[in-house]
């Protein structure tokens, strides 16, 4: 974090007026004044003191909530700033605060909850903090909502990722909450006793309970034979209890289910609450009747909880003790409720169920499961009904759409267990035999497009009948039926490639609804799902496709349907003869290129070119999907029209050089072609190099570097352009080091990090010897050490990928000719920057990066080590030196012997993964 320019020392009367402003000036401008102010002040050191003053004046509710949170706010992030010694002092007055505020309100006793909590959780002096807490407020009734608050945040703030207290403090933590835990539940239950029904004072007690649940210390034992469990289920129970208090006691029995997961070590507890759970199916009925929706989700909350805590058990021994399947009752009975959002709670339930089933792939215990599965999937099917009244096409985004392709999905995952083909000829036959109304069709046919493709398309008459019937449906049904007919179509491209007979009426059904305005898309996307699988049947069919291509514009297409078109005409061309490609791409790219041309004709309408993005993204996808098969020597046939296509791409990208959209998709346009023809490019290598260089001078787009990038993997190979593209990342390196070394530069460009460092990344994979002889090679070794600390996915494996395969060239020996070489130069590398490496990345992955970034550091540092063991033995060892050894609370942080522990571990190591899980056990020592 930059550091504030100092602030002069406010008044408290200064500070309560730029709170009012906040709050109250009636111009924005002011509001947004006061704002940046108080966000100053937050970040100084005289917080402490002007937030402390405001809690003590007590003038409003609004000047006390900006101090409390502030209070918060300074204790999780700059509790470092405090002096030891005055610790107790912000202890006691944190509390005499959070007492004679108790009464104004309740938000401002949360954030001074919160504020002790993250007190008491960083300072290692105050020891049993629960049972002094317990102790000084329990006999006070007027103190017992603070006295909770705090109770309750306690636990919840034990894994907050913004207070990095480490391992060792957190498992002293826990060990201490857990042997006070049933303390708590004991004043917990005293609490109710005293204040009788107390709806206010119940919610509470639910909301701490479950606090002390979701951290699983709660002894099951203690808990299985507590009335406050007896308490929970007759609320859960009773018809009356109101809707915050119902909400309150479900959410702590899922907690509760939740901690009890490992259902073996939690005996006497799973047992109480399996039984309790099952005694509220009657109130659930009640909860339909009386339309109570709220309570009907909690419920079913409450169910689906049940099942997923049990399911390991139900799996093992279905049938049998908790493994009762009443259990799957209670969420049929859920899946029969008329709202979708009710059977929509137990989807991942369900996954699971089909995932454990699939890897036990046990015939006998399938069978047991089937029955509820064709159930389920009866009830899914009608939910997926349209209302009788809808008009138009079914919505895919709107919640309901939503809904239905959630449904798509686990109807997917869990067909195998009633069979895709049984369930599919189940389906049609409702539609053959029957007559239903139009809605009821829709929705079977969606849900047949779902499992269509798990069907097997080999001689199946089922599939080809289903094929002819679609085909033939008239133009008079209901349109949302044609709709989804055209989907189920397109998902049966498998069965049209098996049978080619029925492509010419197939090409004909999705032509008509090509035509419409509402089925346009949709019909689009399925000629290309036809296009994609059926590509060789589809060749004779080019011209087709070629003029819909041409006319493309005619039909009401969206962005992405328009492309998916064009890529699948692609997919087709590339299987054309090799003489007959160069004409028919010429053709196929020309409408897109008149329109560039038209665009950089016209005079720019209010000083802005007109937009040409749509025209680049139909070329982008066009030649990454233009891929024919071209045996040595020959011409690739489509190097012609991309050398005729050049001049128009470069007008474009100079006339849009300031647009960072417009010149991201040129690049890519760019990046295809080239892609496309490979070598075949050469003749743009120059041209497109300077033009890039020039532009980003200018106007530094960090797609250019991705471009560069593009061109080293091609042509880094090749003798004659190693030194051209060297002087190509020079000359973008220079710019690029301006960015970066701005103040926040890394933060702020990250794409341009990531994109560098693909850049170098190639250079190192395809020419390292040429990179690691140059200059720039320092300079951006010393880019990637200070960019390893930055918390960005792509960026942050960029880098880590870069250091890795730049240290892997001295490595690996490939028996190139150039391995000593590239050995000796790594060696001079890491000569100049391996202990700054090497103390850099250990400080970043305990500091600076989240866990799911260790696997690439581990990485870099095994690949230092088998470079040269005993000196990063030498590099470990100072890096782990300066490493800070206890908390600004005054907790230990890491050991002497954790220290020398990790040190052996890693360079002991004889596999990556070694290293990496003793730096993610390590790490868990800082966060």
């Amino acid at each position: 974090v930059e550091p504030v320019a100092a602030m002069e020392k406010p008044t408290v009367a200064l500070v309560y007026q730029a709170v009012q402003a906040l709050y109250h000036d009636p111009d924005p401008a002011g509001k947004e004044r006061a704002s940046v102010w108080l966000g100053e002040l937050q970040r100084s050191m005289y917080a402490w003191e002007m937030a402390d003053q405001l809690l003590q004046l007590k003038q409003d509710v609004e000047s006390c909530y900006f101090a409390a949170q502030t209070m918060k706010m300074k204790i999780q992030t700059s509790f470092f700033e405090l002096p030891p010694e005055t610790h107790i002092a912000l202890r006691d007055s944190l509390l005499s605060h959070i007492q004679s505020l108790k009464d104004l309100s309740p938000i401002i006793v949360t954030q001074l909850a919160l504020a002790i909590a993250d007190l008491a959780l960083q300072m290692a002096s105050w020891k049993g903090c629960v049972h002094t807490l317990i102790e000084k407020y329990s006999n006070d009734v007027s103190s017992m909502t603070f006295l909770i608050e705090i109770l309750t945040v306690l636990p919840e703030e034990v894994h907050s990722r913004s207070l990095r207290i480490g391992a060792n403090r957190r498992t002293e933590i826990i060990e201490d909450l857990a042997y006070y835990s049933s303390t708590v539940v004991t004043l917990l239950m005293t609490c109710v006793e005293k204040s009788g029904s107390n709806e206010k004072m119940l919610i509470k007690v639910f909301r701490c309970l479950g606090s002390w649940f979701n951290l699983g210390v709660l002894d099951s034992n203690f808990m299985a034979n507590n009335q406050l469990l007896m308490v929970l289920f007759q609320v859960l129970q009773r018809d009356e209890t109101s809707t915050n208090l119902h909400e309150a006691a479900s959410d702590c029995v899922c907690s509760a289910l939740y901690a009890i997961e490992n259902v073996d070590t939690h005996m006497p507890l799973a047992l109480q609450l399996f039984q309790g759970v099952l005694t509220l199916e009657t109130a659930y009925h009640m909860a339909v009747a009386r339309e109570d929706l709220d309570k009907v989700l909690n419920y079913c909350r409450i169910f689906t909880e049940l099942c997923e805590t049990f399911l390991e058990t139900t799996v093992k021994s279905p049938g049998q003790g908790m493994g009762d399947l009443r259990t799957l009752e209670l969420l049929l009975i859920c899946a029969g409720h008329p709202q979708y959002e009710v059977v929509e709670i137990s989807f991942n339930f369900w996954y699971r169920l089909g995932e454990n089933l699939y890897k036990t792939n046990d015939p006998a215990l399938h069978g047991i499961f089937r029955p509820y599965i064709q159930r389920l999937l009866h009830g899914l099917a009608r939910h997926c009904q349209l209302d009788p009244d809808h008009e138009g096409i079914p919505e895919d985004t709107d919640d309901f759409g939503e809904f239905r392709m959630r449904v798509s999905d686990l109807v997917k995952d869990v067909i195998f267990l009633v069979g895709s083909m049984e369930c599919f000829s189940q389906l049609y036959s409702t539609l053959k035999e029957g007559n239903p109304p139009w809605e009821v069709t829709e929705a079977v046919l969606f849900i047949m497009a779902a499992i269509a493709k798990s069907v097997d398309p080999e001689n199946n008459p089922t599939l080809t009948e289903v094929l002819e019937q679609v085909v033939l449906l008239p133009e008079t049904v209901h349109i949302a039926v044609r709709y989804t007919s055209i989907e189920l179509v397109g998902e049966m491209s498998e069965v049209v490639d098996r049978n080619p007979r029925f492509l010419d009426p197939v090409l004909n059904y999705l032509m008509k609804g090509l035509r419409e305005k509402t089925l346009a898309s949709v019909a689009a996307k399925a000629i290309h799902n036809i296009c994609s699988v059926c590509r060789d049947h589809m060749a004779q069919h080019f011209q087709g496709l070629l003029d819909i291509a041409r006319a493309l514009d005619s039909f009401a297409l969206t962005t992405e349907a328009a492309v998916g078109l064009l890529k699948g005409t692609a997919l087709v061309l590339a299987r054309l003869p090799l003489e007959k490609i160069a004409e028919c791409l010429s053709d196929l790219c020309a409408v897109q290129v008149m329109a560039l041309k038209k665009l950089l004709s016209q005079d720019p309408s209010n000083g802005k070119a007109a937009d040409p993005t749509v025209w680049l993204d139909r070329l982008a996808v066009i030649f990454r999907h233009t891929n024919p098969i071209v045996e040595n020597g020959q011409t690739h046939p489509c190097q012609k029209v991309i050398q005729e296509i050049w001049p128009v791409l470069s007008q474009t990208l100079n006339t849009h050089q300031a647009d960072n959209r417009i010149v991201e998709r040129c690049c890519r346009c760019l990046r295809f072609a080239v892609r496309c023809v490979g070598k075949g490019s050469a003749s743009l290598l120059q041209p497109l190099v300077t033009q890039m260089v020039s532009v980003y001078q200018v106007y530094p787009h960090s797609c250019f570097l991705y471009l560069g990038s593009i061109l080293v993997d091609e042509y880094g190979m090749e003798e004659g352009c190693r030194q051209g593209l060297l002087d190509m990342l020079q000359a973008l390196c220079m710019p690029t080091f301006q960015l970066l070394e701005q103040p926040n530069g890394l933060r702020n460009h990250p794409d341009t990090v990531d994109d560098l460092f693909r850049l170098a990344t190639r250079f190192v994979q395809r020419s390292p010897v040429t990179l690691l002889s140059s200059g720039i090679i320092v300079h951006i070794i010393q880019c990637a050490i200070a960019a390893t600390t930055l918390d960005h996915r792509d960026a942050n494996c960029s880098v880590m990928k870069f250091v890795r395969d730049l240290i892997h060239t001295g490595v690996s020996n490939d028996h190139e000719d150039d391995f000593e070489l590239r050995k000796q130069l790594i060696g001079q590398a890491m000569g100049q920057h391996g202990q700054q490496l090497v103390t850099q990345l250990m400080h970043t992955c305990c500091f600076c990066l989240p866990p799911y970034t260790l696997p690439d550091v581990a990485e870099v540092l095994w690949e230092i080590m088998v470079f040269d063991r005993p000196t990063f033995c030498r590099w470990l060892e100072n890096a782990l030196k300066g490493l800070p050894k206890e908390t600004s609370g005054g907790a230990v942080t890491v050991t002497h012997k954790q220290l020398t522990d990790f040190h052996k571990q890693v360079t002991s190591a004889e596999e990556c993964k070694q290293v990496c899980w003793a730096i993610r056990e390590f790490t868990r020592l800082f966060r």
